[in-house]
Order: C-alpha cells, then structure tokens, then sequence
C-alpha cells in the first residue's frame, strides 16, 4: 500500500549540517513533533506548557473556578501555584484540587465559599529534571453585573426641533455591558440619521418632532457573561409645538421666558459629541478604532469623514450607525493621524478633528523556540519583540531571573539573545524570555536539551510502497539522533548512494523519485549515520501502470421521456481491482430504477428534468483514481406561460403581459398569441402576434365590438408548447365598420336583370351590433341618380327591369348601429347578356397545304353581341371525298378562338378532302346565328405505307409479292417503288435495285436471283406530292439440292482427325498470307480494305450506285432502311476491283467459298464472319469448313 508523505523542505546534500534543529521523523519544533513510543519510553525531554487559561480571567461567580495548566515532558513534569506572587499550597485550602497528571486547578465555589475570595494573580510552572517551564500570569475576576441606581426622572418637554440628549449611564460592570434602547414591549425604537444611539450609549436626536413624544424610553444593559439585563427607569418625553405650548401655560409664562412666541427655526450643524472643535484618541495596534460624531441642527445633519494628509484603508473601513461612526480594523500604527468628520445640512457645516494615535502591546517579531543539540554542539535562543513604546526584554532561567540562576559557562546573553557554545548534558534547561511595556507583555518557553542519542530509524522494515508510473514516489525514512545523523540511500544490494542530480533527498529523511519509471522498480535501503553509532532499512518499491478512461462519457442533450446512455470504458494495472463509481453532480446516483448501471454504461431510462445535471463516472483502484465527466441537458418543449395580465385598455388596444414557463434547457425563440372572439365565434382561436422570446409584454391591435380573449405559447427549438391559460375576457366598444365588402361584382343571370354579389364582413369585422349593406347602382352611361337599397347581413341583391347587357356603376358600403363604413370604391357591372344575334360575315379560306388551312372573317358589331365578346368558334367538317365521291357524316369539330380575333388556323386536315365550315360569334350567354357554310378542298398528300407486304412462293432464283395498298391514300396512287438488295452470310448489304410497279398491280414476281440468298426489300406508294412511308420485308431464295449433299459430306469428312489438321495448317498459311498482303498494302498502297459501316441509311436519303460493286452493311434495325453506300476509305473491309488485279475476289464468284479435293482454295476471300440463319421457315445452307476457317481468321 502506498504511504501518503507530506511533501517536505529539500536537503541540499552540499550544505552543512544545522545543529539547532530537533529531526524526529520530520524537520519541525518539538512542540508539534509526536515521538515514536520506543522513544519517549527513554528519551528525556524537558517541559512544555501546552495549554492554560487566558491572562484575563473573567470567571463567573456562580460556578466553580477552573484555572488551567497542561503540559508535558520526560519525565513528566511536577506542577505547582504562585497566587500574588507568593507560593499557593493547595493542600491547606479544602476547596481547591489539581487534577492528576496535570497542573489545572478546580475551586469549588458552588458548595460554599465566595469568588472574590480566589481573586488574584495566578502562575504555573511545571518541572522535570531537565528544567522548570511557567505560565502567564493569570489575572482572577468574577464577572459584575450592578443594579442600576434609584432615580427619579421628570418628564421632558421641548418645542418641536429641538435637539435633544437622552443619557443611558450603566453601571459599571465586569465585563462593559451592551446597551440598548426599547419600549415597554420590548421593541428597538428605530433609528434614523435623525435619531441614533451614541457609543457610550446614551441616545442623540439632532431634532424632535411629535411623533418623538413617548412615555417609555428605556435603557437596557445586558452583562453576557452572567447572561443577564439591566433596566432603567424610563423616561417621559413630550415634543409640543410653539402654539400648543402658548395655549396651555401662557397664563404662567413672560415674553421673556424660554417658550416665546417664535418657532425653533431651521439651524446650522453643531456637534452633540464630542464636544469642542479638536479631541484626541488613542488605541492599541489589532483592535478596531472606532471615532464618533453626532451632531444637531434643523434640517438633520448628513456627516462625512475624511483623513488629513492621507487615504481611509478601503479593506478595513466600515461606516457604522448611519456613517456617524467611523471603524478602522486591524488597526496598525500607520493608521494614526488625523480624522476629520463633517456635519452639514442646507444651512452650513461644521468641522471636528480627531487625532489618533495608534499604541501597540508587544508582539513577537522572533519568539524563541526549542533546541535539541547534542554535546559539544552550539546553538543560538533568540528573543525579538516589538511594540509601541518599545517592550523590554529580560530573561528567566526555569522561572528564576537569569540574573540570579547558577552560572552556565557555556552561555552567554546579548540582549535579545543567548548565545551557546560547546554544550553539555547539564546545559539543558527551560528559558523563559519575557517582553513588556504599559500596555502588557509576552511570555514564552523555550526548552535547551541536550542528548547524545545514536542513529534509529521508525519506519518498518522491508514496507512495500506501490507507485503509479509517471508519478512522484516517496520513500520514507523517519530517522532520530543526536548528533544529527546523515541519510543516504542506496538501490540494490551492491548499488552506489543515490545522486541529487536524479533523486530528491528530504531533510525528514524521504528519498523522493519524482517521476517514477517502470525501471524504479527495486530495493532501496536507506542508512542513517552519526558519530555514536549507523542504521539502516530495507524499502520495497512496485510502479504500477496507471488507471485511464479510454472512452469517456458525452455531452448529451436529450428530450424529456427518452433514454440515454453515458459510456466510461477503463483501462488499468493487471495487478490492480478497479472499482466504477457513476456520480451526478458530485453526489450518489439517485436510487432510481430508471437508472441502469453496467461494467461500461450508465442508462437512465425515461429522462425527467431533475435528471439533468453533470455525471461523472470515477474509477478508483488503492493506488489512483481518475474521473471523467460529461453534462446531461434535458430539454424539451417550453411549459406553457402563465399569469396572463391585460393592462393599457384603450378601445383598439390592450398591453398583454405574462410570466414564461421554464425553457426547459432549450431558449425561447418566440411567443406565439392566440385570440378566440366569444360573442362571434367562440371556441375558435385565431393568430393573433408574435414576439421575440426576450419579451414578456405586447401591444396588441384590437377591432371594435369584439369579446376578446388571449392565450400564449412559447416556442423553443423543439416545438411549442402548450398554450397558456386564457386571459380574463375584454369586450371591446362598438364602432362603425372599418371596411367594406370585398369582390363586388354586378352581373346579369338573365337579360333584364343586374345581380349583385360580395363577400360579407364577418362578424370579427362587423365592428358593432346591426350589420347591413347599402347597396347602390346606375348606369354608367346615363344621367340617372344613384339607387340605393339598404339590405340585411346577406351577400346579394338582384336587380329587375334592367336592359339587356348595360354597363353600370356599383358600390356596397357597409354600415352598422354605430354608423357607415368608409365611402366605398365604385365597381363597373353589367346587366345580364342575351345570345348574339348577328353571324360573322365575309368567312373565307386559304388552304395551305394538305392538312392545314387558314379561315378569315369580319367581326360582328359590338352592339349586336350584346354580351361580353368570349371568342369565335368554327365548325367544320369533312363533306365527300374528292377520290371515291361517296358521301359519309363525319363528326362536326369545333376550334374556338379567344377574344377579338378575326382568323384562324385548321390543322389536322386530311388531304385530298371535301371540307365544309362555319363561325359563329359567342358570348357569355352562348352562341350567335352561324355563317353561311363555306366548302374547301385539301390538295393530295403523300400516301401512307402500303397495308401490307408479304413474299410467297419462294423458289431457287425467284420470289413473289403480294401487298395491299394504303389505308390512307391521301390522293391518286401514280405506281409503287420496290427497292431490294442481297445480303450476304456476314451482315453485309449488296447493290439497291430500284423497281417501278404500276399503280394498279398488288402482286409482282422477282426473277434471276441468287439461289439460298437472303433479300432485303423496301415498298412503297407514291402520289403526284411524293412518295409514302415504306414498309420493309426480308425473304430467302431455296437452296440447290447438289450443293446441300456436297456440304454434308464436307460435314463428315470435317470430323476425320486428319482433316482438322489440315484445317488448322491451312488457318495458319492463311494468317501468314493476311500478314504479308497488309505489310505490302501499306508499303505500296495496293490492298486496301473496307472498314464496316457503323450506320444504315435509307436509300431514299442516300441511294447507292447501282454499278458499284461493293456492298454495304446488314442491319437489324427496326426501320428496316438500307444502310449508306459503302465507303471507299481503307477503313472498308470489301476489297475493292479497281484497287488491284490481284484482288482476291476475283478467285471465285459465290458468297460460299469452297476448296479442291488438293486444298486449294477457290471461294472468295472475306475477312467477314458467317453469315445468321435465315428468320422464319426459310432453309439457311449448312457451314463448311472453308466458311469455319474464314471465321476463324
């Protein structure tokens, strides 16, 4: 376990050795220092007085005397009394015992005797064979508590503002008593600048008036030590004014007496106390000094204080008894000087100097202390006191005058000083040094012992210390002897005294390892030494690792209801037992169950506001203790606030005050005001204001005629709270309406008649009691006067009689018992529309194209509208058919034009198309008469793609197809375009054949084609405006019978061992051969090759040459468009003829190259892979080995 040592003074190992000074277990006076029990078994010491009664004795009479005296020493000491200087011999008086083992002293006074039979002045002095230690003098007094004296007091009579004095004098009692004022009811009378007790505790007023008029002025004097209180008789005070006075004893009195007809009138200052202009005072360094001036004059006297030729101490100054008195504590002598103390009132001031002189009992500046010195040692007494005047110093030798004690040769006095040499064991002694002057003195012992005592050491052998690392280890080694001995350490068995420059060595004997290491660990053994004699002891000292929190608790801030978890995960010495403590706010966790606490977590369920606070998770082993903390906010929506107040009330506002609720940890941002309308819509509360969260107070805008009522929420960041209690009711006074109905509108719902609508006020609006509506109109454009019509709480009125569609002018004024809204804003109306009654005339078309035209009309007249104008709308239809001449009905479509417009676009026509149309003019009412129909035709348009397409019948060199024409011919079909080309095995496009079929065909027959070839075809119809969309086809010619059996044996020849072999030679030739042609084409240019297209494009966009010989690429694509012409870059995978006569197309004319029964190769050349199965049906030739290898390369 590891030994708490205080941390001493450090040795200087360089420094010499201080004989003066007793080492037992640490450096410090004997006085204080316990000694080891082996020790003070033999170990001789001389006396010390450890405790006595105080210089000043105030005893209380009614309980025995106990006069103390305690000390201690080896042997212990013997004690007796002086009483008055003389010696007192307890045993002939039968009252008096010592207590044993002491010098206190017990007279018992309570079973008979008196105190002031034991007054006196006492001294104890203690003895050993070493020496003779004393006590002060202790003065003996019972305490006094007199009665106050019989007396008789008149009555006092004065005029109103006069000053008056009323005395206390107490009797003088042991010790001063406590004065104070009160009535017969035991009440402080009150004091004021006016009126105040002064410090010899008579009361001063510096002026009466009539309320001073009382019977019962009554000082008191409490004496504490006998606890009792003294009473005067009370005196009768009466304050009459100058009138009241000449009323009752005029018949008595002279215009020359003291009560003349003036009134006291107002008066400079004058001082009650102390008396004259300048007063001198003294007092004793350490106590309070305490300067009074209390002065009369009408109106009162306000007093100041001032130091001449220097500043009031600000620390130690207090202004007492309404600044009538001065107090400086802790006076010292640099407080003398003098005080100036001010009195003024409106008519002067006057002034009173106060000398202070600060005097001073002596005080120590060195008091003595003990010596423990060995023989053949010096050492030094020193005794330096100070005071004012100068304290005297003498000396005693075990309570005798020095002067007159035996003579020592080994010392020597030098005033304040004793001076030893060369001691001896009959030195020792106790000296007492005595410092006084007039106003007291001071007494000390201080005891010379001298010992020859060899080295010992108290600490336990072999103790263990455990340190935590990083940290200061102290080692221990109480040590004693005389002469002092010298302390070494050493570490390990055969280890070399341990240096300064590393260690810490302590006068007390402590080895200090200010930053212990793991490698600290060891024996180290401490060795005291001096001239009688050497010990030693073996210390054990183990660092340990220290105890941290690696993951440390988190600042939370959580909401009321919720759950939190803290987490504290420790790490520790292996050999050390950590225990995990959770505190919350530095005191136990609250025994909650809502409050879980595992090896790492502490979780607090269901959080409520008194959970919030700092917690702190401690982790203690027996050698440390380590602690990490985090604070817990709870927060959570404001409570509501609450003593709502309406104050202010005006008739259109009122100030609304009220208390906030707790914030719950989250700061107002807001409150929120409500206001519910009682009289009109109770229950409903309504969005009143908002204000800062800082203020508590608001102006609200009211409106007249309402009963309101107000509620308030605050809002923080988690929400708002909720709302208050309402605030009482305030009904606020009728008043007109502030505004008038809004959307006014006149319209018609029939042809005579005008209706006339608005949005009613509501009742929050009404302003009062009795709400209607003054509803006027006229026409616009007449010289008619207004009419008007005064109309209940409702939101229309109609109109009878009226022209069809007029213009009129129209307002709505609110009005209520309290009178009219504003003038209201005038609105323009119209009566009600009837259909319009002329057609559009002069209706023309434009055809633009095939499927849109253009109409033209004039406008109507305005007055024949007779309504608003809304727009033109044409109908129009398709009549015949221009083709086949037969009539159909054909829906009737309708595009509607708004406003004034006078043409318009049809699109969506279909071409080639007898179309018929009309316009017609609309109002609000609906539509006029229609035009006279007006018929167009639509030129022919491109057809549509054919209904369909099929190939039938195919054979080896011919197919056949069959279509139906377009749904949508769009005018007179003129022929029909076939397009076709060949695709070959690897996608790729062959040469466009364009065909032209007459119109009336839907059957066709292509002859001369290739046998097992795929097509591609592209049909289409055309008019004379173009041609129609296309529609795509793909078919496949037969295959010849002889060229399939030959492919089968070329099937099972290709499974021989030997003919793969073979295959695979010819690859590789083939590769070589590839090789070479591209190093020569790129050296002389004479190969080039066709890259494959990446696109297709229609041939109707780009069409191809029909004699170029090179074929573009198949696509998939959905269009089914052939693909752009082949380029002839070198990027082009087909060779080319006009490139070079060597090409190797020409080795062969099929798209299926083949080989001779010798290998050698007669198909054409492709750097193309085979081709896809035909789609459908259709029979695809079976693969050859040639076409295998060709996709192989």
């Amino acid at each position: 376990m590891q030994l708490k040592i205080m941390m001493p003074k450090k040795k200087h190992l360089s420094a010499g050795r201080a004989p003066l000074i007793l080492f037992l277990c640490q450096m410090i006076s004997a006085l204080e220092v316990p000694l080891d029990p082996k020790l003070l078994e033999d170990l001789v010491q001389p006396p010390t007085i450890t405790q006595q009664s105080p210089k000043d004795y105030i005893i209380d009479p009614r309980e025995n005397i106990v006069i103390q005296c305690e000390a201690k020493g080896k042997p212990p000491p013997s004690f007796s009394w002086t009483r008055n200087g003389t010696h007192f011999d307890i045993d002939k008086d039968p009252l008096v015992t010592m207590k044993s083992g002491s010098g206190t002293l017990t007279v018992n006074i309570m079973s008979e005797g008196k105190a002031e039979t034991y007054e006196g002045v006492y001294q104890c002095t203690a003895r050993n064979e070493r020496g003779a230690a004393i006590s002060n003098n202790i003065v003996i007094r019972p305490s006094r508590s007199p009665l106050w004296t019989k007396e008789k007091l008149e009555r006092i009579t004065l005029r109103n503002g006069q000053s008056l004095v009323l005395p206390c004098r107490p009797p003088v009692g042991l010790p001063p008593p406590i004065i104070f004022w009160m009535d017969n009811s035991f009440q402080r009378l009150p004091q004021s600048e006016r009126v105040s007790q002064g410090l010899n505790g008579d009361l001063y007023f510096s002026n009466v008036l009539p309320e001073d008029t009382r019977e019962d002025y009554i000082c008191y004097a409490r004496f504490n030590h006998t606890q009792t209180i003294q009473q005067k008789q009370p005196i009768s005070v009466k304050v009459i004014s100058v009138d009241e006075l000449n009323d009752t004893i005029a018949a008595n009195l002279s215009d020359t007496e003291f009560y003349g007809a003036k009134s006291h009138r107002e008066r400079p200052p004058t001082f009650l106390t102390p008396e004259g202009n300048a007063s001198r005072k003294e007092e004793l360094r350490g106590n309070v000094l305490s300067l009074e001036c209390i002065a009369e004059g009408l109106p009162t006297p306000i007093i100041y204080w001032i130091k001449e030729d220097g500043t009031l101490p600000i620390n130690r100054t207090f202004y007492r008894n309404f600044k009538k008195t001065l107090q400086i504590v802790q006076v010292t002598e640099a407080d003398s000087g003098n005080y100036q103390c001010i009195a003024k009132n409106a008519l002067g001031a006057i002034h009173h100097i106060i000398s202070v002189t600060v005097k001073a009992s002596p005080y120590w500046i060195i008091a003595p202390q003990n010596l423990v010195l060995s023989p053949g040692e010096d050492g030094t007494l020193i005794c330096r006191a100070n005071g004012n005047p100068k304290p005297r110093i003498s000396w005693l030798l075990n309570g005798v005058l020095i002067e007159i004690a035996p003579d020592d040769p080994s010392r020597k006095i030098d005033g304040d000083t004793i001076i030893f040499s060369n001691v001896q064991e009959r030195s020792s002694a106790v000296y007492q040094c005595n410092a006084s002057n007039e106003y007291g003195y001071l007494l000390a012992n201080a005891f010379v012992n001298v010992l020859a005592e060899p080295p010992r050491i108290f600490t336990s052998a072999d103790t263990l210390y455990q340190v935590i690392a990083n940290r200061p280890a102290l080692l221990d080694c109480a040590f004693f002897g005389s002469p002092l001995p010298t302390i070494e350490w050493f570490k390990g068995a055969k280890g070399s005294a341990l240096r300064e420059d590393i260690y810490v060595l302590h006068e007390n004997g402590t080895l200090e390892i200010p930053v212990a290491q793991k490698d600290s660990t060891g024996t180290y053994t401490c060795v005291a030494r001096n001239k009688l004699g050497m010990a030693k002891n073996d210390i054990h000292l183990e660092i340990k690792d220290p105890t941290r929190i690696i993951k440390q608790p988190e600042y939370a801030v959580v909401q009321r209801g919720s759950t939190v978890s803290f987490e504290c995960i420790v790490k520790h010495d292996h050999t050390l037992i950590p225990t995990v403590t959770w505190l919350k706010d530095h005191g136990e966790l609250p025994s909650d169950g809502r409050f879980t606490v595992d090896k790492d977590h502490l979780v607090v369920a269901d959080v409520s506001d008194d959970d919030g606070g700092t917690y702190t998770c401690v982790a203690n082993t027996t050698l440390d203790s380590v602690s990490a903390s985090a604070v817990l906010s709870v927060v959570d929506v404001p409570n509501p606030p609450f003593d709502l107040e309406l104050t202010d009330q005006l008739d259109r506002s009122v100030q609304l005050s009220w208390t906030p609720g707790d914030d719950n940890n989250s700061p107002i941002t807001k409150f929120i005001i409500e206001y519910e309308d009682a009289m009109h819509e109770p229950g409903l509360w309504h969005h009143q204001t908002e204000v800062p969260g800082a203020q508590t107070t608001a102006q609200l805008k009211l409106s007249p005629y309402v009963n309101y009522s107000f509620r308030v929420m605050a809002v923080n960041s988690l929400g708002r709270s909720l709302p208050s209690e309402a605030s009482e009711q305030y009904l606020t006074k009728a008043a007109e309406p502030d505004k008038n109905p809004t959307a006014v509108e006149g319209l018609g719902s029939e042809p005579d008649n005008l209706v006339i609508t608005w949005k009613p006020l509501n009742g929050f609006e009404s302003n009062g009691p009795g709400l209607q509506y003054k509803v006027s109109w006229r026409q616009k454009d007449g010289d008619d006067e207004w009419t008007s019509m005064v109309v209940a709480d409702v939101s229309k009125y109609i109109v009878s009689g009226t022209p069809t569609f007029v213009p009129y002018l129209i307002k709505v004024q609110a009005l209520n018992d309290a009178g009219f809204a504003p003038e209201p804003a005038v609105v323009l109306g119209h009566s009600g529309e009837d259909l319009p009654m002329v057609a559009p005339g002069n209706v023309h078309v434009n055809v633009v194209n095939s499927t849109l035209a253009e109409v033209h009309w004039d406008p109507v007249p305005l007055k024949s509208i007779r309504g608003h104008l809304q727009g033109y709308r044409i109908y129009y239809w398709k009549a015949q058919s221009s083709s086949t001449r037969n009539r159909r009905h054909i829906e009737k479509k309708i595009l509607t034009f708004q406003g004034s417009k006078t043409r318009g676009m049809l699109p969506g026509l279909e071409p080639f198309s007898h179309y018929a149309l009309n316009v017609r003019v609309v109002n609000g009412k609906g539509e006029g008469p229609a035009s006279p129909d007006r018929v167009f035709n639509t030129p022919e348009g491109v057809p549509s793609a054919p209904s369909s397409l099929k190939i039938v019948n195919p054979t080896l060199d011919s197919l056949t197809l069959e279509w139906e024409p377009p749904s949508h011919p769009n005018g007179i079909l003129t022929e029909y375009t076939l397009k076709y080309q060949p695709i070959n095995s690897t996608h790729e496009l062959g040469p466009l054949v364009d065909l032209k079929i007459p119109a009336n065909k839907t059957r066709w027959t292509l002859k001369n084609l290739n046998f097992s070839t795929r097509y591609k075809f592209y049909f289409y119809a055309q008019t004379v405006a173009g041609s129609g969309s296309q529609i795509t086809e793909e078919a496949i010619t037969t295959m010849d019978e002889g060229k399939t059996a030959m492919a089968s044996r070329q099937v099972d020849i290709a499974t021989q061992g030997w003919f793969i072999g073979l295959m695979c030679a010819v690859a590789l030739l083939i590769l070589i051969l590839l090789i070479v042609c591209f190093i020569r084409r790129n050296k002389g240019g004479k190969y080039p090759v066709k890259e494959k297209e990446d696109a297709h494009a229609d041939p109707e966009i780009q069409p191809m040459k029909e004699d170029d010989g090179t074929f573009g690429e198949y696509s998939d694509a959905e269009d089914h468009k052939p693909l752009k012409k082949g380029s002839r870059t070198p990027s082009d995978r087909t060779v080319k003829k006009e490139d070079s006569d060597d090409s190797l197309v020409d080795y062969g004319e099929g798209v299926n190259g083949q080989f001779n029964e010798d290998g050698s190769f007669i198909g054409q050349y492709s750097g193309k892979k085979e081709k896809e199965p035909a789609e459908g049906n259709e029979s695809s030739e079976a693969p050859s080995p040639v076409n295998a290898m060709n996709s192989f390369v």
